[in-house]
């Protein structure tokens, strides 16, 4: 009896653990940029300046293609990518067929040059035996006769030396401005003929961004009307004019497209390129972090400053952690935050008031 009763009173005596905290459930949003700013914002495309197919006008197979510096030594073929010089000479034909035929016409002229060099030695002698009456009017007749004909067999032996050299140089395929090389569309030893594309060449030492503009902005639009130009691939904007407006609108998207022509000496802009600008034509301001305004609260520490929430980790259970920040402009629902948070951060929308910093929280889907 005694012991039952001792062992109660020890019972009584020993605490009682309190229960473990349940996590609070809560709803979170992933910090993220928007493009700042009023300015009515256009997606343009960067375009070089011309592109040509360069086609082959002699028939024959590929005896050479014009080599480069390989970076891993030695040379190879020019392919997409390299720079191309003027007048460079891409591919060759074989050249030994043109060459027999210039030779062919070369000789066919120089007969044709002496027969009309005899004939003419012939009509003076007739002719000057005809001033004196000791030739007959036939005679002068038919040495006049020859001389033309020989005269036109000389203009026709002209005529196919001239067409045989041109034949010879069409076996050179020539770069007919510097550039970038966009496509190569042979190989050596490929039977070519004028309607074989060789080559496609990109002159990009200026650009176009092209974009399209809506009917009911069009009166905001005029050629050589001034433009900055931005893209996510380079730090700097470029400044370009319009140079071409289209005259009628694109029967699938029904939108003007307008092409603005910008500077481009050092090749930094890539043909592909996506590029931004403002129909306004100012500068368009960098893009600005931004969180939901229901994420916003007061700072516990500072009254006069504002936190938000962030949960933090790769399990179920997330931990909070306090994040004061300097607040911006508003878009919506959403507020711009000069600093305090990175983009990818998740910042709690639901519940935020219902945590403090430390706290482990479940995040809802």
């Amino acid at each position: 009896m005694i012991l039952a009763c001792s062992l109660a009173a020890l019972a009584g005596c020993k605490q009682e653990e309190p229960p473990k905290a349940v996590p609070i459930p809560v709803e979170t949003a992933v910090v993220q940029t928007i493009p700042a700013g009023s300015g009515t914002k256009y997606s343009a495309n960067i375009a070089p300046y011309a592109q040509v197919d360069l086609a082959f006008q002699s028939n024959g197979y590929i005896d050479s293609i014009y080599q480069v510096p390989n970076p891993s030594g030695g040379r190879r073929n020019v392919d997409q990518g390299d720079w191309i010089p003027k007048e460079t000479v891409l591919a060759v034909v074989k050249q030994q067929n043109y060459l027999d035929r210039l030779q062919q016409a070369k000789a066919q002229l120089a007969r044709a040059q002496a027969e009309h060099e005899k004939a003419r030695l012939s009509f003076e002698r007739v002719s000057a035996l005809y001033a004196t009456q000791s030739a007959t009017a036939p005679d002068y007749d038919s040495a006049k006769a020859q001389l033309d004909s020989t005269a036109a067999s000389v203009s026709g032996g002209e005529a196919q030396v001239s067409e045989a050299t041109v034949a010879l140089d069409n076996c050179f395929l020539k770069a007919p401005f510097s550039g970038w090389l966009v496509a190569r569309n042979v190989e050596l030893g490929s039977l070519v003929g004028p309607a074989t594309k060789g080559f496609t060449l990109a002159d990009s030492s200026s650009v176009k961004a092209v974009f399209g503009v809506p009917d009911t902005y069009m009166n905001r639009v005029r050629l050589g009307q001034h433009f900055v130009v931005s893209t996510d691939a380079l730090p700097r904007p470029f400044d370009g004019r319009v140079s071409a407006i289209s005259s009628s609108a694109d029967q699938k998207s029904r939108v003007f497209s307008v092409e603005v022509t910008i500077p481009n000496p050092r090749n930094v802009l890539k043909p592909g390129m996506i590029a931004s600008l403002a129909l306004e034509g100012q500068r368009l301001p960098p893009a600005a972090l931004v969180v939901p305004l229901a994420a916003v609260i007061r700072n516990p520490g500072h009254v006069d400053s504002f936190a938000v929430m962030i949960a933090e980790g790769n399990d179920d259970l997330k931990s909070v952690r306090l994040r004061p920040i300097e607040l911006g402009d508003t878009y919506g629902n959403m507020i711009v935050a000069r600093s305090g948070v990175d983009i990818g951060d998740r910042v709690i929308t639901t519940g935020a008031s219902l945590v403090k910093d430390g706290d482990k929280v479940r995040v809802s889907p």
